[in-house]
């Protein structure tokens, strides 16, 4: 499971010129789904990204002290099977890794219900559709967290 985290100030996704998903303050998850993941690596990567510390503990402040979790932050989540596009080899890129789309959609979900678990506010975007995501980085802090089934 690949998982890129940007710490946002807002972000949103729009969906045949309407907005399905809408934060503020907190972490935007640009998530993919390999064809080896399980629910192992689902719960792995839902504490990594409630867990991390990726803001400062005051308003302006630099340290990272506090995770998305300790300042009631808000999470949008976007499935994006393109995060194992295999580029190596040609010009095209090869998805060979990326899950087949239902068992993709069945793990996303359950990745999405184990976040709002959290009591934390969570949106998402539209699973396969063509997505216009819109985010304002903040710092900007953009990490790749990934999990390999074991």
């Amino acid at each position: 499971m690949r998982v890129i985290i940007q710490r946002v100030k807002s972000s949103q996704v729009i969906v045949d010129g309407e907005i399905v998903g809408k934060i503020g303050r907190g972490l935007n998850l640009l998530v993919g789904i390999a064809e080896t993941d399980t629910d192992a690596e689902l719960d792995w990567m839902v504490r990594k990204c409630l867990e991390l510390r990726l803001f400062p503990d005051r308003e302006g402040g630099e340290r990272w002290q506090k995770s998305v979790q300790e300042i009631d932050g808000e999470l949008l989540v976007i499935s994006q099977f393109t995060l194992y596009g295999d580029c190596r080899k040609g010009r095209r890129p090869s998805f060979d890794r990326s899950a087949v789309p239902q068992t993709a959609e069945d793990l996303y979900n359950s990745f999405v219900t184990k976040l709002r678990e959290s009591g934390l506010r969570v949106e998402t975007g539209k699973f396969g559709a063509m997505m216009q995501v819109s985010i304002e980085n903040d710092g900007p802090v953009t990490l790749l967290l990934e999990k390999e089934a074991n």
